[in-house]
């Protein structure tokens, strides 16, 4: 708690779980919040995350979980390790809400959306004193340093005595991820890596006919295998490629791979559990008068989607060849050209940069001003790694300007 009788106020600029938890931090220390959100209500993605199921965290073991962030792990660790998925999952109880854990590791609340968990949530807040402003766009800051604000009723002008940014990324501008601050900061001088697609799905140059056919269909329980990464799980064809799980787990290796080379090659296995071996003496047995589809279907139950990309993607000849065929089978290469466009992914990479901010998030050439959330330079896989990374740095930052104002209050008493 602040020892002031006389309580600094706070702008929070971004509605998601990162905000919402620097809020939260902030006004049970006794600040003065006040959270501001371009859209007409707040967290709008979070319940958007929800809808299939809200998936907050992951169960597995720490260091795999610590893992899960890649090239970031060393600078996201003090965080998760201080909000950690078990204290997240702590946090949720307290809102009123039990967890489970599902067969794939993955932790949901027993409600599984994320509309009561938010409603609970927002309760609380304003129980503390946060006060929330929608359809505030922020424009950045005038010359007298005041926060500009389009709002209903006009631009304002706003003081703050501490800024928490934390306006997501550059995916689904609908929901308020527009990443329009990127200019903002830049004009700054800050330092911010490209926003990139991530959780995303890739163009692939399917026929008319295939895609026409296939567009929608799931690939269930297949294998997917690009240089060292190999991992089985489903995966969805679209109509301009496929998307998906396991597309998503391996998608900044195939993004920065389509960025360098212009495509990337995956290969699929659509028979995981048989042999190349095994599937080779399938497919050497007599098929009569069986057309290679039928002696498919027959000798190794494949039909539907998978006998489809096995004729969308093999010559005549390679089909009906029992060993070219069977190899397919076993490692059929799909060719991906690009990702999908941002605004289609389910998250997005770059952002403001480490090197750009000190220890406690706060952006070294602009004293008072914290960042946290998807807008930070870090990415991850689905499966509760985003989420849990958005609460921790948001926390972090409202932990970030309580240590900034507590030092500043102490240098100010020093001069009086």
């Amino acid at each position: 708690m602040l020892n002031n009788s006389l309580s600094p106020s706070v702008a929070i600029i971004g509605g998601g779980p990162a905000g919402l938890m620097a809020a939260e931090v902030l006004s049970h220390a006794g600040v003065k919040v006040d959270l501001y959100d371009a859209m007409p209500s707040v967290g709008r993605k979070f319940l958007m995350a929800g809808k299939g199921g809200l998936n907050i965290s992951h169960a597995e073991a720490f260091d795999v979980f610590l893992s899960r962030y890649a090239q970031r792990r060393d600078v996201l660790e003090p965080m998760l390790t201080d909000f950690s998925p078990e204290a997240l999952r702590a946090w949720v109880k307290e809102l009123g809400f039990d967890t489970f854990v599902g067969s794939s590791g993955r932790v949901f609340p027993t409600e599984m959306k994320a509309a009561p968990l938010l409603r609970a949530w927002l309760q609380r807040l304003r129980r503390t004193g946060v006060c929330v402003h929608v359809r505030h766009q922020w424009l950045g800051w005038a010359d007298d340093g005041t926060l500009r604000f389009t709002t209903p009723n006009g631009e304002q002008h706003i003081h703050a005595d501490a800024v928490v940014l934390a306006l997501g990324g550059g995916s689904w501008a609908r929901l308020g991820s527009t990443g329009a601050w990127v200019d903002l900061l830049r004009h700054r001088g800050v330092e911010i890596a490209p926003l990139k697609p991530a959780n995303c799905g890739f163009n692939a140059a399917w026929s008319e006919h295939f895609s026409s056919r296939f567009a929608g269909q799931p690939l269930k329980s297949v294998s997917v295998s690009f240089d060292a990464f190999q991992q089985r799980g489903d995966l969805v064809v679209t109509a301009t490629g496929v998307e998906g799980g396991v597309i998503y787990t391996a998608s900044a290796l195939l993004r920065d791979r389509c960025a360098a080379a212009g495509a990337a090659v995956i290969h699929l296995d659509l028979l995981p559990d048989k042999p190349l071996s095994v599937v080779i003496d399938k497919l050497a047995q007599p098929r009569g008068k069986d057309s290679m589809a039928n002696h498919l279907r027959k000798r190794l139950g494949i039909t539907g989607v998978k006998a489809g990309l096995l004729r969308e993607l093999l010559t005549v000849d390679e089909f009906n060849d029992t060993e070219k065929l069977a190899t397919a089978i076993k490692a059929l290469p799909i060719k991906l050209l690009a990702p999908r466009p941002m605004d289609e992914a389910i998250s997005t990479a770059g952002g403001v940069t480490f090197e750009a901010m000190n220890a406690h998030l706060m952006l070294r050439d602009l004293a008072g001003v914290f960042c946290a959330g998807e807008m930070l330079d870090w990415e991850a896989p689905t499966g509760g790694y985003l989420l849990t990374a958005c609460f921790a740095s948001g926390k972090a930052a409202g932990e970030g300007v309580l240590t900034w104002l507590e030092k500043d209050r102490n240098e100010n008493a020093k001069k009086y």
